[in-house]
């Protein structure tokens, strides 16, 4: 942090300031220190800051190895691995709709067909992708 000069002239530094009351009680209702400690009545760390921290970063870390924890404590639990989605499960179709399969297919087939007789008359065959646009402004 900075030393800054106050509306009266003094100089104050900031970080000096907050090491010399980093073990008082923080103001407010969430039994902390300035540190952010978790404090008990008496005062007493009862979590420190550091381990909080630890806690949060290895819920919020997905690498197995950034998870892998020195000394006597334990890593992050897994978590569960997702069940497979199931496989739809294929209908038997209806004779109307074999049929309007059949008539999809012959369609794609005839459609192939005149794009061929075309491309032997001299003619190019794009797909809509490459057609011109007519209405351009001039």
């Amino acid at each position: 942090m900075a030393k800054y000069r106050t509306a009266m002239g003094r100089t104050l530094d900031m970080s000096a300031l907050a090491a010399k009351n980093e073990k008082t009680r923080a103001v407010g209702n969430m039994s902390v220190n300035a540190r952010g400690d978790t404090i008990d009545a008496e005062g007493k760390v009862v979590v420190p800051v550091t381990k909080k921290v630890g806690d949060k970063y290895q819920k919020t870390v997905m690498n197995r190895a950034a998870n892998l924890v020195k000394g006597n404590r334990q890593p992050v639990e897994k978590r569960p691995e997702p069940k497979p989605a199931p496989q739809p499960v294929q209908e038997e179709l209806t004779p109307e709709e074999l049929e309007l399969e059949a008539s999809f297919e012959d369609d794609l087939a005839v459609e192939e067909i005149k794009a061929q007789e075309l491309q032997e008359q001299g003619y190019t065959v794009k797909p809509a992708s490459e057609a011109p646009d007519f209405y351009k402004p001039e």
